[in-house]
């Protein structure tokens, strides 16, 4: 089973002190960003520092948001950062479809993973197709976007686009995405009862804007005692019967339920 990522942090580039915390901040993955954390006049700097960072591999994954696709600085980044020791994958914003990719990936000799934020109606509605490109690993919503794209003024207008995330990355055979931000830090009662309508959903796991918010994602993502206790034993009903079967309490069991039954025991096991 591929590495099960539940708590993406997001750290300013152009804050090497932060980006060395967040190293050591216990979330699965550091995501440094070039982009909407960074000022301007600040950017040239930003790049400077990342790649710095990067010259060396680091004990947890490091993975780097890129500026607009279509502005005048992502190409420079993605060919200063692609193949560089420490970069795992870069993430890309406002993805509108697979051209996007194709032309990101021409910019470096060997493209690293790429992961595709939606943030715009057009994104959405290419969102398998955008999945599906052989460069991405991963796609994930970028929420305040959407929303002023789409006109949404709550989280309630945003349930089907959610929903399109969810379904576009198993049909491509990619992670369940992660949710998006939860812009109040404070609000960690907020925080969890979020995380637990976006597991619901199918999401799995959630980017940070702060440490404090870790606990809480991985907390809300954790499989309860009961569903540990399913799982195993729909595992062990497996390995009795290659076929489709029922247990005693006529729950239906096939592949697909055993597959879910060893991802909620590799959440567990975290």
């Amino acid at each position: 089973m591929s590495t099960l990522y539940v708590t993406w942090l997001y750290v300013p580039g152009d804050r090497p002190d932060v980006v060395a915390k967040a190293l050591g901040s216990g979330a699965d993955v550091v995501l440094v960003d070039l982009e909407d954390a960074v000022a301007p006049d600040r950017k040239p700097y930003a790049l400077d520092a990342t790649a710095e960072l990067l010259a060396d591999r680091h004990d947890v994954p490091v993975h780097v948001r890129v500026n607009a696709l279509d502005g005048p600085l992502a190409e420079r980044e993605v060919r200063r950062l692609a193949g560089l020791p420490g970069l795992d994958a870069l993430r890309l914003p406002k993805v509108t479809c697979p051209a996007d990719l194709t032309r990101v990936a021409g910019w470096a000799v060997a493209p690293p993973p790429l992961y595709a934020l939606l943030e715009s109606a057009l994104g959405i509605e290419h969102a398998y197709d955008i999945a599906a490109h052989p460069s991405v690993h991963g796609i994930a919503l970028g929420e305040a976007d959407l929303r002023a794209d789409l006109g949404v003024g709550d989280a309630t207008g945003l349930s089907w686009v959610r929903g399109r995330a969810v379904v576009a990355a198993r049909a491509a055979q990619l992670p369940p995405p992660p949710q998006s931000v939860y812009p109040d830090i404070r609000d960690t009662a907020g925080l969890a009862r979020s995380c637990a309508e976006g597991r619901a959903l199918g999401f799995l796991g959630r980017t940070a804007i702060h440490p404090r918010q870790l606990p809480v994602i991985e907390e809300a993502f954790r499989p309860t005692e009961a569903e540990v206790a399913a799982a195993r034993d729909i595992i062990d009903a497996a390995a009795l019967d290659a076929g489709a079967l029922a247990l005693a309490d006529g729950r239906f069991v096939d592949a697909a339920v055993v597959a879910g039954a060893h991802r909620v025991l590799a959440l567990a096991s975290r």
